[in-house]
């Protein structure tokens, strides 16, 4: 398959190769009769060159994700350790992307390198994709003349993110599901089912008892109220996830919570600990400064409390303090890290030491995430028994009160 990076439109094309057999593949161009120049001259005889069709959903719709980011470092560092040229490394990467607007961003980036700007500062053109963090690493490695290096570093380091992050959503995505389409049932047997009963039972002339009087009237009040009780949901949700993003406050109560929350809690300070040791250990390890790796560290600690914490020891750091006098004093890290810190400060391995913690972290993480996910299920099945059950027995009590009325 030919492919070639240059800026335009991406054409799909079917011919023969330098050897006669057929061939098809997709390449991108200013024009059609520019696509057919650049085939001639590897050598294909194009049969047809045609725009590729825009799909009616998804494509260049699709958003760009973390993972997708984690996936192009890791190609381009692999690329890079081969010893392909960057500008290369970049058309290969290009061709083997299907999302059209992660393509687009790889061409974007390929062009600014291609014209004399170097990659930190192409990158950095895209900050809602590349941090601070990232560009600052990256130009690192282009100062040192370790750029493969430095790419390897950060793919690790994206991976490892990605990594835990799909573990703590993978545990929550069944509870959730579970809980929607409980409460979805719910709302459709107060709405349907709950009003017809009712009207049967009421044609016997018997008063119904307290329980069932106490469901119906949940039901009437669900079937004048649904619509408010949902944008109620709705607005709920949009308000507190902007509260968040603007409120600094209300950010930071948010994530008090959620390191007291039973059970969430532990997992939330893990992964925050874990986050910390791996951020701090690649931007130490790549030769950025002590203070300006703990300032990049607080941006990517992904919790306002720990973030306010870290720059804190960036403080201490900066007035003369040893780093593991400034984490002790926050009395936020437990004591494995403190250890850690130590003994890297003494022994000048403090990259390797925190990435020592990241992992032990990281894997108590998983763990916990494992162990949650089997204490989710009957806890559950115990919220579906009390919701559902308890409807289907405020039906059914009435019935076994017929007798008496006959």
């Amino acid at each position: 398959m030919a492919t070639t990076a240059a800026k335009g439109n991406i054409f799909t094309w079917t011919g023969k190769d330098k050897n006669g057999r057929d061939s098809r593949g997709e390449i991108t161009a200013a024009s059609q009769s520019m696509a057919k120049a650049q085939l001639r001259r590897q050598g294909i005889k194009a049969k047809s060159v045609r725009k590729k069709a825009k799909p009616l959903f998804g494509g260049k719709g699709k958003p760009i994700k973390a993972v997708d980011i984690a996936i192009f470092t890791r190609q381009l560092a692999t690329m890079m350790k081969a010893g392909v040229p960057l500008v290369q490394s970049f058309d290969i990467v290009a061709e083997g992307i299907e999302k059209e607007s992660m393509r687009d961003l790889v061409v974007s980036i390929k062009n600014d390198v291609a014209s004399g700007s170097g990659l930190a500062p192409s990158l950095a053109k895209h900050p809602r994709h590349f941090d601070d963090l990232f560009c600052s690493l990256i130009d690192s490695g282009e100062t040192s003349g370790t750029l493969e290096v430095m790419l390897d570093r950060v793919a690790t380091y994206k991976e490892k993110t990605e990594q835990l992050k799909a573990k703590i959503r993978k545990a929550l995505t069944y509870p959730t599901a579970v809980v929607a389409v409980a409460i979805v049932v719910t709302a459709i047997l107060l709405i349907k089912v709950v009003p017809t009963f009712a009207v049967t039972f009421k044609n016997f002339g018997s008063d119904l008892p307290a329980f069932t009087l106490f469901v119906v009237s949940i039901s009437e009040f669900v079937q004048e109220w649904w619509f408010i009780i949902l944008l109620g949901i709705i607005a709920t949700i949009f308000a507190v996830r902007e509260a968040k993003l603007r409120s600094v406050r209300f950010s930071e109560f948010i994530d008090k919570m959620a390191l007291k929350a039973p059970v969430v809690g532990t997992i939330v300070h893990d992964a925050v600990v874990a986050r910390f040791s791996r951020t701090l250990a690649t931007t130490f390890a790549a030769g950025v400064p002590l203070v300006d790796a703990l300032e990049s560290t607080a941006g990517a600690a992904g919790n306002s409390v720990y973030a306010k914490a870290i720059r804190q020891i960036k403080d201490d750091v900066t007035t003369g303090n040893t780093l593991y006098q400034a984490v002790k004093s926050t009395g936020l890290f437990p004591n494995m890290l403190l250890q850690m810190v130590s003994i890297g400060e003494e022994s000048g391995a403090l990259d390797e030491m925190l990435d020592n913690v990241a992992n032990h972290y990281e894997e108590a993480v998983d763990n916990a995430v494992d162990s949650l996910s089997s204490l989710m299920e009957p806890l559950i099945m115990s919220i579906l028994g009390v919701l559902v059950g308890g409807l289907m027995i405020a039906m059914y009590l009435p019935i076994f009160m017929l007798g008496s009325v006959i």
